[in-house]
């Protein structure tokens, strides 16, 4: 099981990391608020923030390679919202406006993450006063999503090692099958999942 590939790199020992995680996290914050309500025409505002989370992710010892990865991933997400911008009189100016900003929020959550253990995000979140209920499901999500993965992983290679054809329609029925016995199984394992911890006094 990959237990990292969400946070792989929230452990490392640089400067950032030893920064406290309401520290980082109110940090995080104020600056995607700061870009969100920053108007485009004021460019200059970016450049700045552009270079300190460059700098950041320097002393962070993230690979580049990384964060990059994290991006190219991320951003089909940025475009599909941007290109909904164009349709306004002024679509040039906003698809940009909200292409970099929304570039700049992503690069901010990605260093925060990977800067951040979860486990310690989740005391941040007890501390602002967010409901208990809500931060016990965000950590059996985190907790579980990895579960889930796994069980993906092997279905499909269970799944590859008995299919002998190169046919893309047959292949994308099989991933369909693999997807929908995934539902099943997800299922089923929740059910059981709560009914240990309701066996176990969990309320």
């Amino acid at each position: 099981m990959r237990h990292d590939f969400l946070d792989r790199y929230s452990r490392l020992d640089s400067p950032i990391h030893r920064i406290p995680a309401i520290l980082k996290f109110s940090a995080a914050l104020l600056l995607v608020i700061a870009l969100v309500v920053a108007p485009f025409s004021q460019t200059w505002v970016f450049a700045p923030v552009a270079v300190f989370l460059a700098f950041a992710a320097v002393i962070s010892r993230i690979p580049v390679s990384f964060i990059v990865k994290r991006l190219l991933f991320l951003e089909p997400l940025v475009l599909g919202v941007a290109f909904l911008s164009l349709l306004r009189p002024d679509g040039v100016t906003a698809f940009l406006s909200i292409l970099l900003k929304s570039t700049l929020s992503l690069l901010t959550m990605i260093l925060l993450s990977n800067t951040t253990p979860f486990s310690e995000l989740l005391q941040v979140f007890r501390r602002m006063g967010i409901p208990a209920l809500l931060v016990t499901v965000l950590a059996l999500m985190y907790r579980y999503l990895f579960v889930l993965i796994d069980e993906a992983e092997r279905m499909q290679r269970a799944r590859v090692s008995r299919t002998f054809t190169k046919d893309r329609t047959h292949l994308w029925r099989l991933l369909a099958t693999v997807v929908s016995q995934l539902f099943v199984r997800s299922s089923e394992r929740a059910e059981r999942i709560y009914s240990a911890m309701c066996a176990r006094g969990w309320k």
